[in-house]
């Protein structure tokens, strides 16, 4: 096997090679498909770039659903969600911010194309929390089980998704988080590291948290525990949308479990980031240690 590490029959060892620094693009979970057959379509989903494609979608049992808001991803949305749909038995809601480049029009004609592809079109820019606290009141309302956030610029690698669905099954929020061992950042400037890393150096201490990567962006919950959160309180965006929701979840008592990626910076379109998202990030968190209670 040239163009792949090594096989695993299920997610607990593919995590626990992971941790030890494996590249989990180069990892197959069998989870009961044919060895040869499994890894023949993994190695040609690596040279195509594309990660070591399954031979059937992942399903672990709840009815998902991926929430991906976008603001100009007209490269990148047919090819992201194609990819997911390879790797992950789910929905797609994509939440557009009126994208001037067409890429609202772009996914309405995928919609017409997949039934599992839904869209929500916004008037302007709104903010990433939003989008996201949107396609949470959807999932709640259309029946999923699961609900994921995801960019849609390939930071956050589909051949994960599997692997943040089954280790769902145990949690209420799984973390694809960059900063737990067997993690990492790809392509980042040193001040982009250092702005990440310090706010959840911050977060963390302020908040008394032992979350590690409390901004991450690439996330599952559990639909039925997101509906006892009171999320008309949350406005935030970005960085602080992130830490909000990660916070309301562990003080509620719920199960939180990170698993580790391989977080790559956007090839392809320009990143969202700014410093206006770290200041409101910097403020909101000392506010939340006295405002969101206990249970």
């Amino acid at each position: 096997m040239e163009s792949v590490v090594r096989t695993v029959p299920d997610f607990a060892e593919a995590e626990a090679l992971v941790r030890k620094g494996i590249d989990s693009s180069r990892i197959v979970v069998l989870n009961g498909d044919d060895e040869n057959a499994a890894v023949e379509h993994a190695r040609a989903g690596i040279e195509q770039k594309r990660g070591p494609l399954r031979l059937r979608p992942y399903s672990c049992g709840k009815r998902c659903l991926i929430v991906m808001p976008t603001y100009n991803e007209l490269d990148n949305l047919e090819v992201i969600v194609r990819d997911i749909l390879a790797y992950l038995d789910t929905d797609v809601l994509v939440v557009d911010d009126g994208s001037p480049d067409g890429t609202g029009d772009l996914a309405d004609r995928m919609a017409a194309e997949n039934e599992r592809i839904r869209v929500i079109h916004r008037e302007g820019k709104q903010g990433l929390g939003t989008a996201y606290l949107a396609g949470f009141d959807y999932a709640a309302k259309h029946g999923y089980e699961r609900v994921f956030e995801m960019d849609a610029d390939f930071s956050h690698p589909p051949w994960d998704l599997p692997r943040l669905a089954a280790a769902s099954l145990d949690a209420d929020l799984v973390i694809g988080s960059r900063y737990v061992r067997g993690g990492s950042t790809i392509g980042w400037t040193f001040k982009r590291n250092m702005l990440s890393r310090g706010g959840n150096l911050y977060s963390r201490i302020v908040l008394g948290s032992r979350i590690r990567d409390l901004t991450a962006g690439f996330r599952c919950f559990a639909v039925d525990k997101l509906q006892q959160l009171d999320l008309s309180e949350i406005g935030a965006s970005g960085f602080a949308f992130q830490i909000e929701m990660a916070y309301r979840m562990q003080r509620k008592g719920f199960r939180v479990v990170e698993v580790p990626i391989h977080f790559t910076d956007r090839e392809v379109g320009v990143s969202k980031m700014h410093g206006g998202i770290a200041k409101e990030a910097l403020f909101l968190v000392p506010k939340l240690r006295f405002r969101v209670p206990k249970g």
